[in-house]
């Protein structure tokens, strides 16, 4: 834990030297928020933000973008350290914790299945929330789209929609370039 959160804080001092506004440390290290923060503080960087992954759910829905890397675990699983999908007040424990430590704003992780949990961290903190949007997610749509099952630019923002008003202030999604074009032929920016 100790040799990965040193490592965790250089990386983020050089993105913050890099010219990062926010670092997202992916990991899931006790501690590892605080210990950036303070990296990040004694270096100068005390503007550049934290978002942590404070719910961080050991998901299915991760598929894809592994194939899309090869970065399968080469033995177990991630289960280990990432979130129970079936513990839902776990969540709220590391929100707690993540704020105490520094963050500046909180993710869930997939967004979809989770959208109980970005309400309850919407209700529980101060801090902005965000949703990720992951691979399997939007492999979901692409591939309904693509045979025809369903309207891709309805169901995309339908879905970006339920982020929002389960308390998402801040969606990351694949489909982010695709939805700000139809907003903004929309109109609705």
């Amino acid at each position: 834990n100790d040799v990965t959160i040193n490592q965790l804080c250089k990386q983020a001092v050089s993105q913050a030297r890099a010219g990062a506004d926010v670092v997202a440390p992916s990991d899931m290290m006790d501690g590892r928020v605080g210990a950036i923060r303070d990296a990040l503080d004694s270096e100068g960087f005390t503007d550049v933000s934290i978002l942590a992954y404070t719910a961080k759910y050991a998901s299915a829905y991760y598929g894809p973008f592994r194939d899309a890397l090869d970065s399968h675990p080469g033995f177990g699983d991630k289960k280990t350290y990432q979130q129970d999908p079936a513990n839902g007040r776990e969540a709220l424990i590391e929100a707690a914790l993540d704020a105490s430590e520094g963050a500046d704003m909180l993710m869930v992780k997939p967004g979809m299945p989770y959208l109980d949990i970005i309400r309850r961290l919407k209700d529980a903190t101060p801090l902005p929330v965000a949703a990720y949007h992951v691979s399997g997610e939007y492999a979901m749509i692409k591939a309904a789209c693509e045979k025809g099952w369903l309207e891709e630019k309805d169901v995309v923002l339908e879905t970006l929609t339920c982020f929002k008003r389960a308390g998402a202030d801040i969606i990351l999604t694949y489909y982010a370039k695709q939805a700000a074009q139809w907003m903004k032929d929309d109109g609705l920016f």
